[in-house]
C-alpha cells in the first residue's frame, strides 16, 4: 500500500483516540477548562452513561467571541507560548487538544460570555464539522453540550460498559477533582439525580464529609509535612478505617489529580504493620513542588508524571503520612491470651500464643468443629510432596493468630491459617457445585445496603454468578439494595454484617477480575472472605482439621490468589540458626 496523507477527519478521530477514551474523559477534560478559567462553580450533567449527554457549565472568565471557533482547532491553547512553557506548566489543560477531539467525535455545541461582554456567544459541531456560530443571552462562564459520543465510531462503543459502570467513572473523575479543589463547589447529576454536592468552601474535610459522609470524616486525619523540595498535605485514614482497593486514594500533584505507582506505593508504606493483609487506606494527599520539578507532560492524558527527583517526594510523603499516624492514632499493643491455665505467660516481646496440647486425630468421619467442616469426599489432584508431609504434621501451636506452628519428620513448618483456609474454601466451593439451593443461608431480616456506582456496576455485572452462589439480592431504590440471603460461607465469624459482606466483596472482585477469570475472580473473593483470618484465635481442633482439609485440595501449595500456604524450615536450618551445627 503507498504512502498517503490521511484525510483530515480521519487523522482527527485517531487523534481523539489518545484524549477521549470514554464519557469521563470527556468529564476531566472539561472540567479541567473550567478550572483553568477560574470556576468557583462546576456543574457536570449526564445521562446515558454520558454517552447520550454530557453537560459541563462553569462561571468561570468565558471565552471571548473571536477566539471560540480557534479553540476548537487542533494545537489552539492560551495556556502555553513557547516550547520554554513546558518546563512551568501550572495549568490543568495546554495542549489544545481536548476540544477538537471531543468536537471530532460527538456533537458539540459550546456557549460562552466574557464578563466584560454585552452578550455571549454559540458554536456547534456536529463530528468534526462546524454547524452553526453567532451570538446568544447567557450569563458569564461557559456551558459545554456533548451528545451522542462516538456516534460516528460505533466500533468504539462497543467497547465501552455498562451506563451505570461508565457514570461510575464520571463520579470517580468529579469526586477526584472536588477533593483536589475544595475551594469550587462541584455538583454532578446522572439522569436527574443528584451524586455529587460539595459546598466548595476551601476547607478539605468539608469536601470529605460531603462526599464520603460523616463516619470517615471523623476518621481522617491530617497530614502536613514540608522540606527544602516538597510539601505535603492532606487527610489520611485512621488504621481502623480502610478498603479492599485502593480506589479511595487520591493523589495530587500542585492540584493536579494524577497516578503515580511509586509515590502511592508510599502512602501505603506508612501503614506497614498496621492494616490486615490487602486493606487500603482513604487517603488525599496534595504535593506541593516548583512547576520545573514534575513533567505534567509525559502522558497523552496527562493522567500520569515524572518527577525530577522521585526518591525524595517518595520520603517525603512516607514521612508525612507515618507521622501523622504517630501523632493522631498511636498503634495499640496487642493483648495476649493463654489457653493453659496457670501457664505463665511468656517474656515480654514474644507475641506468642501457644498450645502445648498434642492435637487429637480427626478422620473423615470426625464432627466438624466451628466453621471447619471437613469435607466428605477427597479430591484428585497433583498437589505433590506437600500433601504427604500435611498427613504427618502436629499442631503445636499458633504465633500472633496468623500462623499456625507445625512438627513434622523433616522440620518446622509454619502455616499461614488465612492462606490455608482460602484455599480450602475455594475447593469445595467450585467442586461442590455450591448454588443458592445447596450453599445459601437465608437472613431472619433482609439487610439494607447502600453502594456506590462502581459497585452498583459490579454487581449487575456479576448479577448470574451471585445468584448462582448463594447471593439473593433486590433493588431497594437507587443504589440502595436488600440481602436477603448470603453464601453459607460468609456467615462465619469473621463476617457477621452482611451488608458490609457484599460491599468489601464488591470492591475486592472489581480488583480481581482483572488478573482472574471473571467466576474465578468471583469465587476467589468468596472464598477470601469466607475463610478464617490474621487475628483469629483458633483451638488446636480446628488448626489440626485445618491442616487436614488443606490436604485433600487440588493445589494445597497455594491459596487462589497465589500466596503460599506453608513454609518449611527444616531440622538442619533450625540446628544452625542454635550453633548445634
Amino acid at each position: 500500500m503507498p504512502i498517503r496523507q490521511l484525510p483530515p477527519n480521519v487523522a482527527a478521530q485517531i487523534a481523539a483516540g489518545e484524549v477521549v477514551e470514554r464519557p469521563a474523559s470527556v468529564v476531566k477534560e472539561l472540567v479541567e477548562n473550567s478550572l483553568d478559567a477560574g470556576a468557583t462553580r462546576v456543574a457536570v450533567s449526564v445521562s446515558g452513561g454520558g454517552i447520550a449527554e454530557i453537560r459541563v457549565t462553569d462561571d468561570g472568565c468565558g471565552i471571548p467571541a473571536d477566539e471560540l471557533a480557534l479553540a476548537f482547532r487542533h494545537h489552539a491553547t492560551s495556556k502555553l507560548a513557547t516550547a520554554g512553557d513546558l518546563e512551568t506548566v501550572a495549568t490543568l489543560g495546554f495542549r489544545g487538544e481536548a476540544l477538537p477531539s471531543i468536537a471530532a467525535v460527538a456533537r458539540v455545541t459550546c456557549t460562552t460570555r466574557v464578563a466584560d461582554a454585552e452578550g455571549g456567544s454559540r458554536i456547534e459541531f456536529r463530528y468534526g464539522e462546524p454547524v452553526g456560530e453567532g451570538p446568544i443571552g447567557c450569563p458569564v462562564g461557559t456551558t459545554v453540550q456533548v451528545v451522542e459520543l462516538f456516534g460516528n465510531l460505533p466500533a468504539r462503543r462497543r467497547f465501552l460498559r455498562s451506563d451505570a459502570a461508565e457514570t461510575a467513572r464520571i463520579q470517580e473523575v468529579v469526586t477526584r477533582y472536588a477533593l483536589a479543589r475544595p475551594d469550587v463547589r462541584f455538583t454532578l447529576t446522572a439522569d436527574g439525580r443528584e451524586q455529587v454536592n460539595t459546598p466548595g468552601s476551601g476547607n478539605l474535610q468539608d469536601a470529605i464529609l460531603s462526599l464520603y459522609g460523616g463516619d470517615v470524616a471523623a476518621r481522617m486525619l491530617p497530614v502536613s509535612g514540608a522540606d527544602a523540595h516538597a510539601s505535603v498535605s492532606g487527610y489520611t485514614s485512621a488504621p481502623d478505617l480502610s478498603r479492599h482497593n485502593r480506589s479511595h486514594m487520591t493523589l495530587l500533584v500542585n492540584r493536579r489529580w494524577v497516578y503515580h505507582r511509586s509515590i502511592m506505593y508510599a502512602i501505603e508504606q506508612a501503614y506497614q504493620g498496621t492494616l490486615p493483609d490487602r486493606r487500603y487506606p482513604l487517603a488525599v494527599i496534595n504535593v506541593d513542588l516548583p512547576a520545573a520539578e514534575v513533567d505534567v507532560n509525559s502522558h497523552p492524558t496527562k493522567r500520569e508524571v515524572r518527577f525530577r527527583n522521585e526518591n525524595r517526594i517518595f520520603s517525603a510523603v512516607r514521612r508525612a503520612v507515618s507521622d501523622a499516624l504517630v501523632a493522631h492514632a498511636p498503634v495499640r499493643q496487642a493483648s495476649r491470651s493463654f489457653s493453659v491455665p496457670g501457664e505463665a505467660p511468656p517474656s515480654a516481646g514474644l507475641p506468642l500464643n501457644y498450645r502445648s496440647a498434642p492435637a487429637p486425630a480427626i478422620g473423615p468421619g470426625s464432627p466438624s468443629t466451628d466453621g471447619l467442616a471437613l469435607p466428605t469426599t477427597e479430591l484428585t489432584s497433583s498437589g505433590g510432596v506437600l500433601r504427604d508431609v500435611l498427613i504427618g504434621l502436629r499442631v503445636v501451636g499458633q504465633i500472633r493468630q496468623t500462623y499456625i506452628v507445625a512438627e513434622g519428620s523433616e522440620g518446622m513448618y509454619l502455616v499461614d491459617q488465612h492462606a490455608a483456609h482460602e484455599r480450602v474454601v475455594y475447593d469445595r466451593i467450585r467442586h461442590s457445585g455450591q448454588s443458592r439451593d445447596n450453599g445459601s443461608q437465608p437472613l431472619l431480616a433482609p439487610t439494607p445496603v447502600d453502594l456506590n456506582l462502581a459497585q452498583v456496576a459490579t454487581l449487575q455485572e456479576y448479577a448470574d454468578m451471585l445468584s448462582e452462589y448463594g447471593f439473593l439480592l433486590e433493588p431497594f431504590g437507587g443504589e440502595a439494595w436488600l440481602v436477603r440471603a448470603v453464601p453459607a460461607t460468609l456467615t462465619g465469624r469473621s463476617n457477621p454484617d452482611p451488608a458490609l459482606a457484599l460491599t468489601n466483596l464488591l470492591d475486592a472482585v472489581a480488583v480481581e477480575q482483572v488478573v482472574m477469570e471473571r467466576e474465578d475472580a468471583l469465587v476467589a473473593t468468596i472464598a477470601c472472605h469466607g475463610a478464617v483470618r490474621a487475628g483469629d484465635t483458633l483451638t488446636t481442633d480446628e488448626m489440626d482439621a485445618l491442616l487436614r482439609q488443606l490436604e485433600t485440595t487440588e493445589n494445597p501449595h497455594h491459596c487462589p490468589h497465589g500466596r503460599p500456604t506453608v513454609i518449611h524450615f527444616t531440622e538442619y536450618q533450625l540446628e544452625r540458626e542454635f550453633g548445634r551445627r
